[in-house]
C-alpha cells in the first residue's frame, strides 16, 4: 500500500502541475489574438451614431463590463475567481448571452454525437479485429488493408468523402446543420426526424475512423495472445478451444479498454473537426465562430473544458492501472 500511495501522490502532483500550466495557457493565448473584440461590439451597437463622444462612452462602458481596461495580471486573478464559481463571463460575439448559456446550448449536441460514435466504433472495430485474428485467411486479408486505409484518413478527410458522396452527389442527406433551418426545436416528429437525418453523416464519419483503429489494435493484440505459451500449453492439455479463446480475447481487450476510456474522456474535443465540416451546432462550430469573432472568453472556456476532460481521463486511467497492475506497486516500493 505504501508503494501505491507514492505512485498516487506522484501522479497527483504531475496532474496539478499540468493543470496549472494548461489553465494559464488557456487564459493567455486567446488574449494574444490580434484585434479589439470590444471595438467590434461597440461598432455593432453604435451603428448610426455620429457623436464620437457617445461612441467613446459606450466603448469605455463595455471595456469596464468585460474587464479589458485592467492589466492582464489583474484580469487573470479575476478570471480565476470567476471560473472557481463557474462564471466564464459574457460572450463577446454573442453578447448579451453569457458563455455558460452558449456552452449549455452546444455541449449536449457534441456529447450526443460523440459518445454513441465512440461506443459503436469501439464495439464494431474490436469485434472485427478479433474475428480477423481468429479466422485469418481471406477475412483478415480484406479487413486489414481496409482498416489501415480508414484509420489513416484524417477526421476531416472522412467527413469530406461522406459529404461529397452522400450529400452532394446522391443527395441522400443534408449537407449541414443539426436540423432543418425552417424548423423550431420542439418535441415533434418532423423535428426529431430532421435531427436524425442531419445526424447521420457526422456520426458515421466518426464511427468509420474509430472502427479502423480499433480493428487494427484488437487484431494485433489478439494475434500476440493466440501465439502466447499459455495458449499452446492449454491446447496441449486438451482444453477446449472455446474456453481458451475466451481468455485470449479477455487479455487482448485490456489495452482496448484503456483506449475506450481515453476516447470517452476526450470526446468533447474529438468531434470538433467533423462538426465544423458539417456545421453541426456543437462545440466545434461554436469554437470556430468564437475564434473568428475574437471571442476569447468563449475560446478560453471551451479549451479549458477540453483540457480538463483530457487530464481527468488520463489521470483516472493511470490510477486504475495502479490498482490493477501489481508491477506498478512493486516498482514504487523498490
Amino acid at each position: 500500500m505504501k508503494g501505491y500511495r507514492k505512485y498516487f501522490l506522484n501522479k497527483l502532483m504531475w496532474f496539478a502541475v499540468t493543470f496549472v500550466a494548461a489553465f494559464i495557457l488557456n487564459f493567455t493565448l486567446p488574449r494574444l489574438m490580434p484585434g479589439d473584440p470590444v471595438a467590434a461590439i461597440v461598432a455593432r451597437f453604435a451603428q448610426g451614431m455620429s457623436n464620437a463622444t457617445g461612441v467613446q462612452a459606450i466603448y469605455e462602458q463595455y471595456t469596464k463590463l468585460f474587464g479589458t481596461d485592467k492589466p492582464i495580471v489583474e484580469q487573470f486573478f479575476i478570471y480565476v475567481q470567476n471560473v472557481a464559481r463557474g462564471d466564464f463571463g459574457y460572450s463577446f460575439s454573442q453578447y448579451p448571452r453569457t458563455v455558460a448559456d452558449v456552452l449549455k446550448a452546444s455541449i449536449m449536441w457534441t456529447i450526443c454525437l460523440q459518445f454513441p460514435a465512440i461506443i459503436v466504433g469501439w464495439l464494431i472495430g474490436n469485434t472485427l479485429g478479433a474475428l480477423a485474428a481468429y479466422l485469418r485467411g481471406g477475412f483478415d486479408k480484406i479487413l486489414l488493408p481496409i482498416s489501415i486505409f480508414v484509420s489513416g484518413l484524417p477526421a476531416f478527410g472522412m467527413a469530406i468523402i461522406l459529404l461529397v458522396i452522400f450529400a452532394v452527389t446522391l443527395e441522400w442527406f443534408p449537407t449541414s446543420g443539426g436540423y432543418g433551418f425552417d424548423l423550431i426545436p420542439s418535441f415533434t416528429w418532423p423535428f426529431i426526424w430532421s435531427v436524425f437525418v442531419h445526424y447521420q453523416l457526422p456520426f458515421w464519419s466518426l464511427v468509420l475512423i474509430a472502427i479502423g483503429g480499433q480493428a487494427i489494435g484488437m487484431r494485433s493484440m489478439a494475434i500476440y495472445e493466440l501465439n502466447a505459451d499459455y495458449v499452446k500449453y492449454s491446447r496441449f492439455m486438451g482444453i477446449k478451444d472455446r474456453k481458451i479463446v475466451g481468455y485470449v480475447f479477455r487479455n487482448a481487450m485490456l489495452p482496448q479498454v484503456t483506449g475506450l476510456a481515453l476516447s470517452i474522456g476526450t470526446m468533447v474535443g474529438g468531434a470538433l473537426v467533423a462538426e465544423i465540416i458539417f456545421s453541426y451546432p456543437g462545440l466545434g462550430t461554436t469554437l470556430l465562430n468564437a475564434i473568428t469573432g475574437q471571442d476569447y472568453p468563449l475560446v478560453s472556456a471551451i479549451t479549458l473544458i477540453i483540457t480538463i476532460m483530457v487530464l481527468v481521463a488520463t489521470f483516472a486511467i493511470e490510477i486504475v492501472y495502479g490498482f490493477i497492475d501489481p508491477r506498478i506497486k512493486a516498482a514504487q516500493s523498490d
